[in-house]
């Protein structure tokens, strides 16, 4: 993904930290990205409210850290209707340790259950391969942090994140709601 625009774990925590938003940068896009997996309009800024509750005790996110999540929440948009897949979870980068990159796809997993529940609190008809997702994700979130720096659990690691990225468009096809067009003069900003 050479997107010059696109987020990456690193910024996002460093803004998140650097406005005392006690949030984890993976957590966050999880959230975000199970919204949109279970079917949360693009046209909707209720998440920014979402957001609010989640990470900052209902108070109004500090404007830098409101620019994020918004800029987060489209570039999830982008990538998870991008037909090349180029969709990818907010990790650490892989020269970060495993025991840091492992409890990020934790989290990510924790914000993606917490994200898809909220969206999907009142549609109790999930296909079981959704159902299986949810509880794969379950089993994902609760990761041990006591992993070895060694080639096995870099190829686990590496095996489950794709498993996660996959299983995240997966819920999308299924329950997502692709952004409605419109023309220029009916965008609201």
């Amino acid at each position: 993904m050479s997107n010059e625009t696109s987020l990456d774990f690193a910024s996002v925590q460093a803004i998140l930290t650097s406005e005392s938003i006690t949030a984890h940068g993976s957590e966050l896009h999880g959230v975000l990205t199970g919204l949109v997996c279970a079917g949360f309009t693009f046209e909707s800024e209720d998440y920014i409210v979402m957001i609010n509750d989640l990470f900052n005790n209902g108070e109004g996110l500090p404007r830098e850290v409101k620019s994020l999540v918004k800029s987060m929440f489209a570039q999830v948009w982008s990538d998870i209707i991008d037909d090349t897949y180029s969709f990818q979870l907010m990790l650490p980068d892989d020269d970060d340790s495993i025991v840091e990159r492992g409890h990020a796809l934790s989290v990510w997993v924790q914000g993606f259950n917490l994200g898809f529940g909220l969206q999907q609190k009142n549609k109790a008809v999930l296909s079981e391969d959704v159902k299986e997702v949810l509880i794969d994700f379950a089993e994902i979130a609760n990761l041990s942090d006591e992993m070895e720096e060694d080639e096995d659990t870099e190829q686990a690691y590496f095996e489950i994140a794709e498993y996660v990225r996959i299983s995240a468009l997966l819920c999308f096809t299924e329950l997502g709601s692709p952004p409605e067009s419109k023309s220029a003069e009916e965008t609201v900003h």
